[in-house]
């Protein structure tokens, strides 16, 4: 009897020894696997951090195409970059605003949470990097989802959502006067929006797509108005060529006489019928990752799809070396859980080649960054965080400020 349980035990550790050296094998080769299949350029570096690029399809409910999606839902190839804390703002912000002219971030609005939102300007200094010099906005002016862009010393407001929660637009504009601090008002829009792209373009001021007054249907519409020197010189805006698709939440540049829109939504989150503080309600959002152009021939083109769909971009951008830098925000919701996926990382556009690539990663998943470069180095503040590396869902609202030198050629 004794014997037979010697043989018993020996053939089970040989049988448990062999499980394992099967194991490991089979884990070696998908590593290897999973390591050969990346297909985003990375530049050399000792210190890169690799996410396996796996793929799966999703059922296509009507029946078409599978489309194919990241296996994590958020995360791209991305090298390390080494990040430095800095001092953070004065309040958080989520769905704030905020322009950069020479060395400072004029930081606006946003919500502080879901029941109180901010009516103050914030100043960061890029020299002194400190905060400062903090003032008011009008009372009238919208507190989130605004639009806004700068040229080099007035700063233009346009239209967003007036008070917490999911309240409704105003269509009231503002110019600001970074020098003297005084707030002067623009010829209302002919409907209000929800963060419509905003630019100036040849002596006039675009304000385009948004989410229409119930905050969930997109907008197609595309106004401007001719101003200078923070004064409008026109008293109706003017109809353009509608966006080819509406929504909220993109990145509107200008660089070489260009006019581009990047990425962006359709859908949000809309007000529960009858609540009497406009509770926010979720409603289906679509990301996408459409780049259109304007240019002389006053025709929207079509270019490069972004490496991935990424939303609430508006003000998560710089313009670097001929390159435009995004910073964080939201892709596609997760297929199963249907929450809401951060961005971890910085995309690249190059304007010359109309190309992308994936710069690096971010200390976080975050969106509705605020960002600024100065001196050679990147900064953002503010923003919504993820729940944690394994979980790309929106957790805390911050007033972080990080910033990272970013070497582009």
């Amino acid at each position: 009897m004794r014997i037979g349980k010697a043989t018993s035990s020996s053939t089970t550790k040989l049988v448990f020894l062999c499980v394992a050296l099967l194991g490991t094998f089979l884990l070696v080769d998908l590593l290897w696997a999973s390591s050969s299949s990346f297909n985003w350029p990375l530049p050399p570096s000792s210190n890169l951090l690799f996410f396996p690029n796996n793929t799966l399809p999703i059922s296509n409910k009507k029946g078409g195409d599978a489309r194919i999606l990241s296996a994590t839902f958020a995360d791209l190839p991305a090298p390390l970059l080494n990040w430095e804390k800095m001092a953070p703002s004065p309040v958080p912000r989520l769905d704030g605003a905020a322009l950069q002219i020479n060395d400072l971030l004029f930081v606006f609005a946003g919500y502080g949470t879901i029941d109180h939102v901010h009516s103050h300007v914030d100043i960061y200094n890029f020299t002194a990097n400190s905060w400062g010099g903090t003032f008011d906005m009008p009372k009238e002016m919208a507190h989130s989802h605004l639009g806004m862009v700068t040229d080099g010393r007035y700063i233009y407001v346009v239209t967003g959502q007036y008070g917490p929660q999911c309240r409704g637009p105003t269509a009231r504009n503002f110019v600001l006067d970074t020098k003297t601090k005084q707030w002067q008002d623009l010829p209302p829009l002919p409907l209000p929006r929800y963060a419509p792209a905003t630019q100036l373009w040849r002596g006039r001021l675009h304000v385009m797509g948004g989410s229409k007054e119930n905050r969930h249907t997109p907008g197609l519409e595309h106004w401007s108005i001719a101003v200078k020197d923070g004064k409008a010189l026109e008293t109706e805006w003017r109809a353009e060529i509608p966006i080819p698709r509406g929504g909220p939440h993109r990145a509107c540049v200008v660089f070489d006489d260009r006019l581009y829109v990047f990425g962006g939504q359709e859908g949000d989150f809309m007000a529960k019928p009858g609540s009497p503080i406009f509770k926010c309600s979720r409603r289906n959002e679509v990301v996408y990752d459409d780049v259109y152009m304007l240019d002389d021939d006053m025709t929207w083109k079509v270019l490069t799809p972004m490496p991935k769909p990424d939303s609430h971009i508006e003000f998560a951008w710089a313009i670097v070396n001929r390159s435009l830098v995004i910073v964080g925000g939201t892709t596609e919701k997760h297929p199963n859980t249907k929450k809401m996926t951060l961005v971890g990382e910085i995309l690249q556009f190059q304007f010359d080649t109309q190309t992308w690539k994936v710069l690096g990663k971010l200390p976080y998943r975050v969106k509705t960054t605020l960002v600024g470069f100065w001196n050679g180095w990147l900064y953002f503040t503010s923003g919504q965080r993820d729940k944690g590396p394994d979980d790309p869902s929106p957790r805390k609202v911050i007033g972080e400020m990080w910033r990272t030198k970013l070497k582009l050629l």
